[in-house]
C-alpha cells in the first residue's frame, strides 16, 4: 500500500468538463477528484456516458474543461469493446507480445501477467477468435497491465466472464490496487461489486451527477433517483465496512 502522503494527494483532476457531440451534450460541467491510490467507480444507466468519460479522459474524445493527472501517470486502459476483427490470423500471446514490445516489457513479465489474470499459456497460444468472451477480457486486463501502469481504468473489465472468473478477476484487480499502490477507476453495472471494492463513487445520470463514499452514494433513494426504478444490490459476505 501507499504512505498516507500519497492517499492525500490527487492522482486525477477533473474540473468543468463538458463533452459534446454536435449540439447534444453528453456530459456538462463535471468536476471531481480521484486520490492516489483509490478506487473509483462509475455508475449510471445506459447512455449516461459512463464510456464517454472514460474516453475523454484518455484523450480519445475532444472535451471542453480541465482533466489534470498526476505527473509521469501511465495509464492502462481496458475498453467496453476493442475494435479489432477476431478473425485475425494472430494469437492471444501475439497480442501481448506486440504490446509488450511497444512498453519494453520482458516475455517474464508477459508470462507474470497471464498467470495474475488467470489466462492458461495454452489459452493465450490460441488465435483470438478462437477465445472465450471471458478468455478474450482476461487478455485485454493483462494488456493493460503490460508495462506497469500506475492508474487502471476499466470500462465493465469483467463482461462475458462468468460469476466465479468476475470475482478472482475483481480480486486480482483490487490486489494490484493494494500491492502496486495503483489508481484504480472502474465503469461497473454491479451495484454490489461497487459497494465492495470502490473507495468513492461517480454517479452519472442524463446531467443528475453525484459522487461519494459507497455507503452514502448506494442509497434506494439516491439509485432509484438515479436509474429511474427501484434498485436492490446484494452485499457480499467480505464487504467492506
Amino acid at each position: 500500500m501507499g504512505s498516507s502522503a500519497d492517499a492525500l494527494r490527487p492522482a486525477l483532476e477533473v474540473e468543468n468538463l463538458s463533452v459534446r457531440f454536435g449540439q447534444v451534450a453528453v456530459l456538462e460541467h463535471l468536476s471531481f477528484t480521484v486520490p492516489h491510490g483509490s478506487a473509483l467507480a462509475i455508475i449510471g444507466p445506459n447512455g449516461a456516458g459512463k464510456s464517454v468519460l472514460a474516453k475523454a479522459l484518455i484523450g480519445t474524445l475532444p472535451f471542453e474543461g480541465d482533466i489534470r493527472w498526476e505527473e509521469n501517470t501511465k495509464i492502462g486502459y481496458v475498453p467496453q469493446k476493442l475494435d479489432i476483427e477476431r478473425d485475425l490470423p494472430i494469437t492471444g500471446a501475439d497480442f501481448l507480445d506486440a504490446k509488450a514490445a511497444v512498453a519494453r516489457a520482458s516475455q517474464a513479465d508477459v508470462a507474470n501477467l497471464l498467470e495474475l489474470v488467470g489466462l492458461k499459456p495454452e489459452a493465450a497460444a490460441k488465435p483470438i477468435g478462437a477465445l472465450s468472451g471471458g478468455q478474450f477480457q482476461r487478455l485485454l486486463v493483462a494488456a493493460a497491465l503490460v508495462g506497469r501502469p500506475t492508474v487502471l481504468l476499466l470500462d465493465e473489465p469483467t463482461a462475458g466472464v462468468d460469476e466465479p472468473g468476475q470475482d478472482s478477476l475483481n480480486h486480482t484487480i483490487e490486489r494490484l490496487r493494494d500491492e502496486r499502490g495503483l489508481t484504480i477507476l472502474f465503469i461497473s453495472h454491479d451495484l454490489s461489486v461497487v459497494y465492495q471494492y470502490a473507495t468513492n463513487v461517480l454517479c452519472l445520470s442524463h446531467g443528475h451527477v453525484c459522487f461519494g463514499a459507497p455507503r452514502t452514494v448506494l442509497t434506494p433513494q439516491l439509485l432509484q433517483e438515479l436509474y429511474g426504478a427501484p434498485i436492490g444490490y446484494h452485499l457480499h459476505h467480505d464487504a467492506r465496512t
